[in-house]
């Protein structure tokens, strides 16, 4: 094998596994190409946290399969961590392998014997293995690198599959995390951190950092010019971390916290570790001492026994709260999960009606929090083709003409566009 292409599926830590892959592999001597149809070896790094995330990864396979047959065809990730032998089954799969070995696909290649994810489950993360992102590059194109600095979940909700196939909760040493960051920002001016359960990051290290420690040391020992963190657990938002957040200039005032939902009855059968009021204090926190930030939440619609009252109470409590963004799943079984077993399944049209009802509430209070920003300046970083700029607050910018990929900018803010905002000067986007 000569070349390779990854595509990757999922969240930021799949997108920097996906990076690291790819920085592997180059490391090996193997070419890196564009489109999977040039390369001989495809990798294929799986998402499982939705069947339409599975339904995905099967229609890619046989697409890849009918186009390169000749290609061979790694399949990794989340959900080859949940269904080895379901994916080694699909046609020209060559090799399967899960986060647990993830970091040993490179010389899984080498020995060139196919590799299929028979683990013992005792063994499934044993090892303390930490797939790191790539510090000289990110992907090669990208302006704003993600570094995954935590992976794994010690918590467990009971409709998530991810702990099951990522493990117990990881952290990357603060030394390493500072170096990494430290060579990224001679390349960009934003790095993103990331982590399945980012909020978590160093419990598990000696003398239990926390998270809002090592981000005053990135400030204080690197020269990066902005970090923004992701999404991060609504009880993780300690005081000391929303303080930094909203004092810092070089970090992004944009707060993501995961709700799932707004009814504490809801909450409870989910096994979330918080109450809506508490989500709530937080969330009002962060508005007090951030009048501007972006503030987004994941929310699930359908989960088992969810009537309609619940739901209501729900939209409600989403309804009340100055959220600027949300992103809305619809709930899916996954296998092996306690939620999927439950004996009160919400029919898929009521699902599918109630998703609808609240990605309308959140177009209306993401255009209401855009319509804000307008005669504003704000500071941005201009993305891959120098035409689109993405705000501190989480607002991409039409500019009124194309600048250098990945510079900070401040941009007049003109008007509203139908996704984003454009630049004073700027013809806005019908």
């Amino acid at each position: 094998m000569r070349s390779f292409y990854v595509k990757t599926f999922g969240c930021r830590a799949s997108q920097a596994d996906g990076a690291a892959l790819e920085a592997a592999l180059a490391g090996k001597g193997l070419t890196r190409t564009d489109r999977a149809s040039a390369a001989d070896l495809v990798v294929l790094n799986t998402c499982t946290v939705t069947a339409t995330a599975d339904d995905e990864l099967r229609q890619v396979v046989r697409r890849i399969h009918r186009e390169s047959p000749e290609a061979r065809i790694l399949v990794t990730g989340c959900y080859a961590q949940r269904a080895p032998e379901e994916i080694a089954c699909l046609p020209g799969v060559w090799m399967v392998a899960g986060n647990s070995h993830k970091t040993r696909i490179p010389e899984l290649i080498e020995a060139s014997a196919p590799y299929h994810g028979q683990i013992e489950v005792g063994d499934i993360f044993a090892q303390r293995d930490f797939l790191a992102a790539p510090v000289e590059d990110a992907l090669g194109h990208r302006t704003r690198p993600n570094l995954k600095i935590q992976d794994g979940c010690n918590h467990r909700c009971s409709f998530c599959i991810i702990p099951y196939v990522r493990g117990r909760s990881r952290s990357a040493p603060a030394e390493q995390v500072i170096n990494q960051v430290r060579a990224l920002a001679r390349k960009y001016k934003e790095v993103v951190l990331s982590g399945i359960n980012l909020g978590r990051w160093g419990r598990d290290l000696e003398g239990r950092p926390r998270l809002a420690g090592l981000i005053c040391r990135l400030l204080e020992e690197t020269p990066v010019e902005r970090l923004r963190l992701s999404s991060v657990e609504p009880m993780d938002w300690s005081d000391d971390l929303l303080e930094l957040v909203a004092f810092s200039p070089r970090i992004a005032k944009h707060v993501h916290a995961p709700l799932q939902s707004g009814s504490d009855r809801v909450l409870r059968r989910m096994h979330r570790k918080y109450r809506p009021r508490h989500y709530a204090e937080r969330i009002w926190k962060a508005r007090a001492l951030m009048p501007d930030c972006a503030v987004g939440a994941d929310v699930m619609t359908g989960f088992p026994g969810e009537t309609e009252e619940e739901f209501e109470e729900s939209r409600a409590f989403i309804e009340a709260l100055p959220f600027t963004y949300l992103h809305v799943f619809t709930y899916s079984e996954r296998p092996g999960t306690p939620a999927a077993g439950a004996a009160t399944p919400v029919s898929a049209a009521t699902r599918k009606r109630r998703t609808q009802i609240l990605r309308e509430l959140s177009a209306r209070k993401n255009l209401e929090f855009r319509r804000s920003m307008v005669g504003r300046t704000l500071s941005a970083v201009t993305m891959e083709d120098g035409r689109v700029a993405l705000t501190g607050n989480y607002l991409k910018v039409s500019l009124s003409q194309a600048r250098e990929p990945g510079i900070l900018l401040d941009i007049p803010i003109g008007g509203v566009t139908p996704e984003g905002v454009y630049e004073a000067g700027a013809l806005p986007v019908l």
